[in-house]
C-alpha cells in the first residue's frame, strides 16, 4: 500500500540543462561562464552534483542558507529554474573544457 502511496505524489520536475544554459547569464558572473569560478571566494559549479544543486538552491531560496549574494538571486528562482540551474552545472565539465 505504501509503495502505491508513494507514486501517487507530484512528479518529480526534470531539469533541461539547455534552459538551464539560458538562466545561468546571471550566475557567470560571479561563477564563472563555464561554471569555473575566476572570483577565489566563489565556488565553481561545473561537475557539482545536480542533487547538492537542487538541495543548495532550495536552502537559499527559503532562507535555511544564508549569503548576500546568493540568498536574494535563489528567493526569486522556481523550483522549474532550480532542477534547470543544476542539470545545466551538473552536465559541465568540472575541468572548464567544453
Amino acid at each position: 500500500m505504501l509503495l502505491c502511496l508513494s507514486g501517487c505524489g507530484e512528479p518529480d520536475i526534470v531539469g533541461d540543462p539547455e534552459s538551464g544554459a539560458e538562466k545561468a547569464a546571471i550566475c557567470g558572473q560571479c561563477h564563472g561562464q563555464d561554471g569555473i569560478s575566476f572570483i577565489p571566494i566563489y565556488p565553481n559549479l561545473a561537475g557539482q552534483k545536480q542533487q547538492y544543486m537542487e538541495l543548495q538552491l532550495e536552502a537559499f531560496r527559503a532562507g535555511r542558507r544564508i549569503n548576500a549574494a546568493m540568498t536574494p538571486h535563489a528567493q526569486n528562482l522556481s523550483d522549474q529554474d532550480i532542477a534547470d540551474l543544476s542539470a545545466f552545472y551538473a552536465n559541465l565539465d568540472p575541468r572548464g573544457k567544453q
